[in-house]
């Protein structure tokens, strides 16, 4: 038996749809640009960026979403979200969808906008603005045995009932299988690892009180109130189903 110095945290964990069980949360992999902000925007070469969050930001997409310190534009980010259930190294893009992807879910990749301002114009890390406590809100995980693999259907975001943004699903750059294929080509995938898989034009600021709805066609879709950091403690980080 280990003899921990202290209590190990209870790990992370996703709720699933229609279901007890809970999806345990290993890594939480975000995507760069990956929809057309414009209609001129031509396709890109290159794979997008893509960086890391904690799994334990990871919290249920439902009622207060504590609005975080050390910041003064904090924005919105709607995304598909994909769960991989079977890991590996060098998949191949065809063998992505039938072998490795768990389910999907909406979220949200909330980010401190002035501070990643800041660390693009330093050419510094982007931790302090992406990687803060509650910044990767997730519905329910819905199994792709349940709901299949998203070819198409709406991504949308409201804030106090008016929209800011809206796309489709296959108005990806790069679609899901290639995002994992890539990814898998420089770490090695786990099974619970979470992937947002980028966001639509419209992204923008967030304050207290503000009402946020958006959802996935299909997959989920969640209603949150932007408090304060006073209520940081109110919602759990780890131990509990999200």
């Amino acid at each position: 038996m280990t003899d921990f110095v202290f209590p190990a945290p209870a790990p992370a964990t996703v709720a699933v749809a229609g279901s007890t069980a809970v999806f345990p949360v290993g890594r939480v992999f975000c995507i760069g640009r990956n929809y057309r902000w414009s209609q001129d925007e031509a396709m890109p070469q290159e794979m997008p960026a893509w960086f890391m969050k904690p799994a334990n930001a990871v919290v249920h997409a439902h009622g207060v979403l504590p609005y975080p310190p050390a910041t003064g534009d904090f924005c919105h980010e709607i995304e598909l979200v994909v769960a991989i259930g079977r890991g590996g190294r060098d998949i191949a893009p065809a063998q992505v969808e039938p072998h490795h992807i768990w389910g999907y879910a909406a979220g949200l990749d909330l980010t401190r906008r002035d501070l990643q301002q800041q660390a693009k114009r330093a050419g510094g890390p982007w931790e302090a603005a992406k990687a803060f406590d509650h910044s990767a809100p997730c519905t329910p995980l819905v199994p792709a045995a349940a709901c299949g693999h998203p070819r198409q259907g709406a991504v949308w975001l409201t804030v106090n009932g008016i929209e800011r943004q809206r796309a489709d699903v296959s108005g990806l750059l790069w679609p899901v299988a290639e995002l994992v294929a890539m990814l898998s080509r420089s770490v090695t995938l786990m099974p619970g690892d979470l992937i947002y898989t980028g966001t639509p034009a419209g992204v923008g600021p967030l304050q207290p009180g503000d009402v946020v709805q958006g959802g996935v066609a299909g997959v989920g879709q969640f209603s949150m109130t932007v408090g304060s950091t006073r209520h940081a403690d109110s919602i759990p980080m780890t131990g509990d189903s999200l």
